[in-house]
């Protein structure tokens, strides 16, 4: 409603014309009292010389200033008590200090400190909470370039080397490259028992690990 009045301030401003602009659906008499109490408008909706004078200041800096000091006007037991300070009160603080003051419950308190808290930005001071950081570009690009960790192998440990009877597998320490030899044994039928070992020692010295 402040940034309208900016641009155009009517000689009568009432709940029909909040209405009308569609500001504050049904909240428009609300929107009057806060205007009423700033002095910006009197008891039957007309702009105060004192409003107008403020509201048609065109330098940002300079209307801070000014609306500033009927903020300033209108709370002024708040600023009598805490100064400067009240610029920086967070809202829980402002809450304690209305439902102290007027005797009212936390949903009316916590209205007049929203109320304050809108106001006080319009003359210049930052409500708490009201900046925000986005992540650093160079932190997401970091993130996302690092290489994925390789998934563990679904087919599980590699093959160790096997020895069978008959048989002997054997394989290079070189990752992209194996080696299999297969020996065939052909055993005569009339060896001994101590043929059979010199040959079983024989294959165990000479091609097993």
């Amino acid at each position: 409603m402040i940034g309208y009045l900016r641009k155009t301030f009517p000689p009568t401003v009432t709940s029909d014309t909040v209405k009308k602009l569609g500001l504050a659906p049904k909240n428009e008499s609300y929107v009057i009292n806060v205007l009423q109490f700033l002095n910006l408008i009197d008891e039957e909706g007309k702009r105060t010389d004192e409003g107008h004078a403020v509201m048609t200041k065109r330098e940002e800096a300079e209307f801070q200033s000014s609306f500033g000091e009927l903020v300033k006007t209108a709370y002024a037991d708040l600023f009598s008590l805490r100064a400067d300070d009240a610029w920086t009160m967070s809202k829980d603080q402002l809450i304690s200090y209305f439902r102290s003051a007027d005797k009212t419950s936390e949903i009316i308190g916590g209205r007049q400190a929203g109320v304050f808290l809108a106001l006080r930005e319009l003359a210049g001071h930052q409500s708490e909470g009201i900046t925000t950081s986005r992540p650093k570009s160079g932190a997401a690009i970091k993130s996302s370039s690092q290489p994925r960790k390789a998934r563990p192998s679904s087919k599980g440990k590699a093959e160790e080397p096997m020895t069978t009877v008959g048989s002997a597998s054997l394989k290079k320490e070189k990752p992209d490259m194996a080696l299999t030899v297969r020996i065939e044994i052909n055993l005569p039928t009339d060896g001994t028992q101590e043929t059979y070992d010199a040959i079983f020692k024989s294959i165990k010295a000479n091609l097993l690990p």
